[in-house]
């Protein structure tokens, strides 16, 4: 069921709204990246003089050019964060078009205002950094199993934080509450199955939207069951 769920995300990819927030996502991405690759450059001098051996030029451009690929790298760890913080600007706009092309006789839903969005994705971000800054003494500890624990906690976090955002527009905090203690197995599977590919670079810019639009498909499916 949610690989179903996830194929109709896919499908809709080509959805004039998925599109544009997509832009939006990797433009914002690609300007961090420029910002701290040209702050490196302008911070650091162009030419540096050593000990028996001279003076060293372009040094700044061949420190930000290493940043900007240490930067690819570490998207494997940033993009959680980034898909947490996600939510509270583009959730409703994904979810939205996914109602209206998959569900479109349903009620609307009540918008959520964009400061609650948006505080109660920042209590998310917040959860989600000290949690993993706890977990990092069992990522260091269980090494070889580090990435699937590295999955398992972050896959739990983001579950928890598109399921209960995309339910609150319907249940409210209360009803949301409840329906995702009721199907948090399921929630975090569509979770784990959200944070793989949030570690594989690139691909990982696209999978926010893809996330929200998944558990939007979730939400409706066991909504319509119970």
């Amino acid at each position: 069921m949610i690989f179903s769920d996830f194929q109709k995300a896919i499908s809709q990819l080509n959805d004039s709204r998925f599109l544009r927030v997509m832009g939006y996502g990797v433009a914002l991405t690609i300007a961090l990246l420029a910002a701290v690759t040209m702050g490196v450059q302008w911070i650091l001098p162009d030419t540096i003089s050593l000990p028996w051996v001279g003076e060293i030029a372009w040094l700044s451009s061949l420190l930000s050019g290493f940043i900007l690929f240490a930067m690819i790298g570490m998207s494997v760890f940033l993009m959680v964060p980034v898909a947490s913080i996600f939510t509270g600007f583009f959730l409703e706009q994904v979810a939205d078009a996914v109602e209206d092309k998959h569900y479109p006789a349903l009620a609307d839903v009540t918008p959520v205002p964009f400061m609650d969005m948006l505080i109660d994705s920042t209590k998310f971000l917040a959860l989600l950094v000290v949690v993993n800054l706890c977990a990092l003494v069992l990522y260091l500890i269980f090494t070889p199993i580090a990435p699937i624990l590295f999955w398992a906690v972050n896959g739990m976090l983001l579950g928890r934080e598109y399921f209960q955002l995309v339910a609150m527009r319907k249940l409210g905090r209360v009803g949301a509450n409840a329906m995702r203690k009721k199907h948090r197995f399921q929630i975090f599977l569509a979770g784990f199955l959200m944070a793989v590919p949030l570690s594989v670079p690139f691909i990982n810019l696209f999978i926010p939207v893809l996330g929200v639009a998944t558990f939007t498909h979730l939400f409706h499916r066991i909504n319509t069951a119970k």
